[in-house]
């Protein structure tokens, strides 16, 4: 019997919500300050999946500037009803617009409409429900007077899906699985055999979350909440677990009758400390005596399990390299924050990304000159070519791999008296050069080799004359556990003047990501 392994989408995937339309499978993910934001992933297995684009890839679709760290965009979900997909989602600390707002689709391609924004949606984590010629909206927030710190209550009022406003009176119609619960979040509905059911989290998005299962007579309540509960967790398991922080699910059914989730969870390595971020996984669901038993017979998240009874699906595999000779960006790629003009070029040199030099640093809630993908295996190599002459002491352009505005590494050309590569840290809001190397005239070659939490900077001027710069930098600062907040690693090329108006540009000829190994 064919396998699949987990996680389904690794590196930075969180909060997954997934909607069955036919034989497809369509899955969005958060994105916080990354532009463009929620990508949308297509399958027919539930297994390989294919990024089609992002649900907001317009800058007028998305006011991110100025967004802190781990602000931005939370918690999509993704649901299809009478020819239409919906989107509905949580823009967090934003200054021209905040708050949650609903985007429709005929194509899951897109185009997907402006924003509809809903005022009275209060919280985070809203989620749409269709039944019986009714829509209905659910969401999360703190209470108004909490018993103690994180708690929260989960609201139901009725949507319009023509007017695309909430309308009909508000009910609480949840708080808690489990007595004392702080975060009771990502609540979605469902209809099964009659019954409405409520699929929430619980304990934070860390190492104690956890998925809970309430149901009801009719959705307005009251909601019973499972025996069992939680459904699904691996709080218990410990820190040395290869999975750990499992939560925020949602529920798909196939044509055939077959139940499944997908949920989030986090793979430490080097300790407790998880570079990837928060991960996207799939577990099989079972229903006995009117409740969901996921991953029956262990209850964990397991790195393997029995494909689900569909027919195989594989997508073309993506290259290893892009040499950046298509019209367009490929959907992997993401800027930080919303830019207010684009300053990358695919046309400017043919074969060649452009970057503007400009004074945004990556220290900076701005939009720096910054194109990165993913973080998406423990063990990975990633190197690009780039042309860059240095005008002045405070351009740089090369390689980034970003964590937060306050974590994160470069390795970068500059000087303009004396070219050098150099390797900087970026820890705590301290900036700290690493090690530096002169280099000649003409294209640099730099790359990165992790093991485990060991990142190992190089560079050379020939292909096939590579040179370690400096010692392996400890990779942890690139990890939640570190550097807070709810992102996972992003790497790619980068430039910046430091503050300083410049006008001049790099040019990175390719770059390649490959996994070295299976983690």
């Amino acid at each position: 019997m064919a396998r699949f392994r987990n996680p389904v989408l690794p590196g930075f995937h969180p909060d997954p919500s997934i909607c069955r339309v036919g034989t497809d499978y369509y899955l969005v993910t958060s994105t916080f300050e990354y532009f463009p934001g929620l990508p949308l992933y297509h399958s027919r297995d539930l297994v390989h999946w294919r990024q089609l684009g992002h649900v907001l890839d317009r800058p007028d679709q998305l006011p991110l500037a100025g967004v802190r760290s781990s602000n931005g965009l939370f918690a999509p979900t993704i649901r299809y009803h009478d020819g239409r997909f919906y989107v509905i989602c949580t823009l967090v600390g934003g200054h021209d617009r905040a708050g949650t707002f609903v985007v429709t689709a005929a194509d899951p391609t897109g185009p997907w409409s402006d924003p509809y924004w809903l005022p009275e949606a209060e919280g985070i984590d809203p989620s749409l429900f269709f039944d019986n010629g009714r829509a209905w909206c659910v969401g999360c927030r703190p209470l108004t007077e909490p018993d103690y710190p994180g708690q929260t209550e989960i609201w139901l009022r009725e949507f319009d899906p023509i007017g695309m406003r909430l309308v009909g009176a508000e009910q609480v119609i949840w708080r808690s699985a489990l007595g004392g619960a702080v975060w009771t979040e990502a609540p979605h509905l469902y209809k099964v055999d009659g019954r409405y059911y409520l699929l929430t989290a619980e304990g934070g998005t860390g190492h104690d979350h956890a998925v809970m299962i309430a149901r009801a007579d009719q959705i307005t309540g009251p909601y019973q909440g499972s025996p069992r509960n939680p459904v699904l967790t691996h709080r218990h398991l410990g820190r040395d677990h290869p999975i750990v922080g499992t939560g925020h699910g949602d529920l798909v059914c196939t044509p055939g009758g077959q139940w499944w989730m997908v949920l989030l969870g986090m793979r430490p390595y080097g300790g407790y400390f998880y570079n990837l971020g928060r991960e996207t996984f799939l577990v099989p669901v079972r229903w006995a005596e009117g409740w969901p038993v996921a991953s029956e017979g262990t209850g964990r998240v397991e790195d393997s399990y029995p494909a689900p009874d569909l027919p195989e699906h594989r997508w073309p595999a993506e290259p290893a390299t892009d040499n950046f000779e298509a019209p367009t960006l490929a959907p992997l790629w993401n800027v930080l924050r919303t830019p207010d003009k684009q300053f990358w070029s695919l046309e400017e040199r043919f074969g060649h990304l452009r970057l503007r030099v400009r004074p945004p640093t990556l220290a900076d809630l701005d939009t720096p000159s910054f194109v990165g993908r993913r973080q998406q295996h423990i063990d990975f190599a990633a190197r690009t070519a780039v042309d860059f002459q240095p005008e002045s002491e405070h351009e740089s352009a090369g390689l980034a791999l970003v964590q937060s505005d306050a974590f994160h590494l470069t390795l970068t050309v500059t000087g303009r008296r004396q070219r050098v590569v150099r390797l900087a840290r970026r820890y705590q809001r301290s900036t700290e050069v690493l090690a530096e190397a002169p280099v000649a005239e003409g294209r640099v070659y730099l790359g990165v080799e992790a093991r485990g939490q060991n990142y190992q900077m190089r560079f050379a001027t020939r292909p096939d004359r590579w040179k370690p710069l400096g010692e392996p930098v400890d990779g942890r600062l690139l990890s939640t556990p570190v550097a807070g907040g709810f992102v996972g690693t992003y790497l790619g090329v980068y430039a910046t003047s430091d503050g300083q108006p410049s006008s001049n540009h790099a040019d990175f000829d390719w770059f390649e990501y490959l996994a070295l190994d299976a983690g």
